[in-house]
């Protein structure tokens, strides 16, 4: 999965193989390797080269499709509510809190 996602921005900016390689200072047949599935855990520090090549952070190599289709489906209105709650304060664990016992309420009725 990674090594299609790289291999898919490394495309889209029109790079190739070596010049990727060749910018983040790793092996060209390490990354080949990892584009094509063969070796499929990369370090963190190897993805930190290659993203900061291609203009991407770590998360965005590890996001799957999955993921981004659900960040392209969370609207304007979505985006808004969470910046509201964490502007007011709101934690990350309170609004965890809040989710879990919104699923209790549920099943418990």
């Amino acid at each position: 999965m990674i090594g299609k996602k790289i291999q898919g921005i490394r495309k889209e900016k029109r790079m190739s193989l070596s010049e990727v390689a060749e910018q983040a200072g790793v092996a060209k047949s390490y990354l080949s390797s990892i584009e094509r599935g063969i070796q499929s855990n990369p370090s963190i520090q190897f993805m930190e080269k290659v993203g900061k090549v291609l203009g991407v952070s770590v998360n965005e190599l590890l996001m799957s499709a999955d993921n981004e289709t659900l960040r392209q489906q969370l609207d304007d209105e979505w985006l808004q509510l969470a910046e509201e709650a964490m502007k007011s304060g709101v934690s990350k664990e309170e609004f965890k809190d809040f989710l879990e016992f919104n699923k209790w309420k549920k099943q418990s009725h």
